[in-house]
């Protein structure tokens, strides 16, 4: 017996929202190796024309501001059916202790990754197989105890919440989500590389792999997730076993 479920196949499209960079970069180009056509998309035109060539394959661009729904609407409006979305936008607002949390910043935080995520989805429901996957990116501060993450937690948490509901309602298109841990992306640039290294080094101790992760390591998660006909409803830790208790 075959699955209608599509894989990453050269008759297949995979739509990876901010693939210009980091974990959405690394899964367009996973997508690309195994011989789907990408299309990526993010603010930056040159960005995204350099990561056309580092990805290869059959990639083509699409500048657009997820945060925009006008640029939503006018992507969907023309894009060829999709069987694999994966939706990696997010932004950097939203950390800090609670007592001195900025809520405006924390509202922005939602700008920036929840409310771009939802509102991609919506506007790509007409424009999905019938068995097509979409995957959401999250991070593993949705469900730590760290100090200082409430707000990421509200951020992402409430992406995973959607999750399963969503798996349901839209089926048989499948919905998922990959939730990253500390990974080694562009998105750590603004922390100068000295201290960057320096906070690697220290998470690396209490992380049961030794280490921190690689976009290509997120991007393997994503992938397999994405051409699995038969996991749905499903959020996938990619930690490095960092949210395992190891009694250290």
């Amino acid at each position: 017996m075959t699955s209608a479920t599509p894989s990453a196949t050269p008759t297949s499209h995979a739509v990876v929202m901010g693939g210009s960079s980091g974990i959405g970069e690394a899964t367009a180009a996973l997508f690309a190796r195994s011989g789907a056509e990408v299309t990526i998309t993010g603010r930056d035109e040159k960005r995204l024309a350099d990561a056309v060539v580092r990805i290869g394959g059959k990639t083509t661009t699409h500048r657009m501001d997820a945060t925009a729904q006008d640029d939503i609407d006018a992507f969907f409006a023309t894009v060829a059916p999709i069987d694999h979305l994966v939706i990696a936008v997010s932004g950097a607002a939203g950390s800090g202790a609670f007592a001195e949390l900025d809520l405006a910043e924390l509202a922005h935080g939602f700008d920036a990754k929840f409310w771009p995520q939802v509102r991609v989805l919506q506007a790509a429901l007409g424009r999905l197989a019938e068995h097509a996957s979409v995957t959401f990116i999250t991070a593993a501060s949705a469900r730590a105890a760290f100090p200082g993450t409430s707000g990421l937690a509200a951020i992402n948490g409430a992406l995973e919440a959607m999750v399963p509901p969503l798996a349901v309602e839209l089926a048989p298109r499948r919905v998922n989500a990959v939730s990253p841990g500390v990974i080694d992306t562009p998105w750590w640039g603004r922390v100068p590389q000295e201290q960057r290294e320096e906070l690697f080094a220290g998470l690396a101790t209490t992380t049961p792999v030794g280490r921190v992760g690689t976009p290509e390591e997120v991007a393997a998660a994503i992938h397999s997730l994405a051409t699995n006909g038969f996991i749905t409803g499903m959020v996938l830790d990619c930690t490095g076993g960092a949210n395992l208790a190891t009694g250290r």
